[in-house]
């Protein structure tokens, strides 16, 4: 780095001031100072359970700095220095990489790299699962030696392959009749005049724009060429399509968090909704009959990444290395899981979990007993099966990953027109 940040400097200038002080009154001990880490990211991983485990774990103080999505990228890819560690999704791989926030990881400094699945490194889960639209993970994984990114094999890495999902919309029961996974679900649902006035969206828009363009295509109200890279027709086709449902008053609302999205569904102001497992656990967890739908198109998937700060060096990186590795040590991969999240190497956090919760968050099969959720409420009742299936059925049906798109810039301006119409 050209321009060394304050932290940087002070660090210098006090091993300097310490050296001099240890040539003058030799012998001199110095106490090595406990490190701090200090992780960036959103409400989905950043939560104070797993914050309290790894500080008992590693032996570090840890700082989560949790918030909405748009907001921990926006401040991630403009101030390196104000983390040490970021924790959210791929889409975030293109933006952070070119505004250089984040630096290189070592694959020789990563304990469990060996143990790693498929879906990460090579996109298919399966050798006949399809890999999906738009940013695949596997594409964004690898540094090469020109500092481009792409999926040939080398010694670094752009980020940790760690936690992911499969994204859909939840609906509740209540009030919309269950339907079948893969065969009537669909994303067709979030524009049905039924729902009209119940409808609420995540606002994000790397992520809710496919949400849309997923439901207005299932409606039969356009088609992309390519669902992961709308040009700037199709985009400004799509957002003319929303502004008027919107403006039809079809929305109730978007949400900016996972706990307001849980509120949309508890306050009963929507029946139907773009959501992230942790919401629907939590929704489950209250008794209120919440269905994460399998959508007969496919999912909309995504890839944490965990991404070490280019101002990030010394003890706070050590320290970062070691939160990396323990998180894919068992214990987080299974405490996720609770919430219906996969781990990148599950094998490794299995024996962190009952037969019962193996079976129904990755075997696809029904547990015979009641599940907990991360909160500690019964959110699995005893007898039933994870709508979509096994870990492998659900991402060998991926209809578009979490993109940065070449309109990404096009579509921010027509996403706050939708916002505020």
């Amino acid at each position: 780095m050209k321009n060394p940040s304050r932290r940087r400097f002070i660090h210098t200038a006090s091993t300097s001031a310490l050296g001099a002080v240890s040539l003058v009154n030799a012998p001199f001990v110095h106490a090595k100072k406990r490190p701090t880490l200090r992780v960036l990211g959103t409400h989905v991983t950043l939560q104070e359970i797993i914050r309290k485990e790894a500080q008992k774990a590693l032996d570090i103080d840890i700082i989560f700095e949790p918030g909405g999505s748009s907001e921990v990228q926006q401040k991630a890819s403009s101030d390196p220095d104000s983390f040490d560690l970021y924790e959210q999704w791929s889409d975030s791989m293109n933006i952070l990489w070119r505004s250089e926030s984040i630096q290189p990881i070592e694959i020789d400094r990563l304990t469990y790299w060996n143990e790693i699945n498929n879906l990460t490194k090579t996109g298919h889960i399966t050798p006949t699962a399809k890999i999906g639209a738009g940013d695949a993970p596997h594409k964004l994984l690898y540094v090469q030696p020109d500092k481009t990114l792409s999926s040939s094999p080398s010694s670094h890495i752009s980020f940790l392959p760690y936690v992911h999902n499969t994204d859909s919309f939840c609906y509740d029961t209540r009030h919309i009749k269950q339907g079948e996974a893969y065969t009537t679900e669909s994303w067709g649902w979030l524009l049905d005049e039924k729902n009209k006035g119940k409808v609420a969206l995540v606002n994000a828009p790397t992520i809710g724009v496919f949400d849309a363009a997923l439901a207005v295509q299932a409606k039969g109200l356009m088609t992309f060429k390519n669902i992961g890279n709308l040009s700037k027709k199709e985009v400004d086709t799509l957002f003319s399509i929303l502004i008027d449902y919107k403006q039809r008053g079809h929305f109730a609302g978007l949400w900016n968090s996972v706990p307001e999205s849980v509120n949309f569904f508890k306050t009963n102001r929507a029946h139907i909704a773009s959501m992230f497992s942790p919401g629907v656990s939590a929704l489950k967890g209250e008794d209120i009959p919440v269905v994460y739908a399998a959508p007969k198109e496919g999912y909309r998937a995504w890839h944490g990444v965990m991404c070490l700060s280019s101002s990030t060096h010394g003890h706070t990186k050590d320290a970062a290395y070691k939160y990396m590795n323990w998180w894919l040590s068992g214990w987080p991969g299974a405490f996720i899981a609770r919430q219906g999240y996969y781990i990148a190497n599950p094998e490794r956090s299995r024996p962190f979990l009952t037969e019962n919760e193996w079976n129904y968050w990755y075997a696809g099969k029904a547990t015979n007993e009641p599940l907990k959720n991360t909160q500690g409420n019964i959110a699995i009742r005893a007898g039933e099966l994870r709508n979509g299936g096994s870990y492998e059925k659900r991402f060998s049906n991926i209809a578009v990953w979490n993109t940065v798109m070449d309109t990404y810039e096009y579509t921010l301006p027509r996403w706050h027109e939708f916002l505020l119409s």
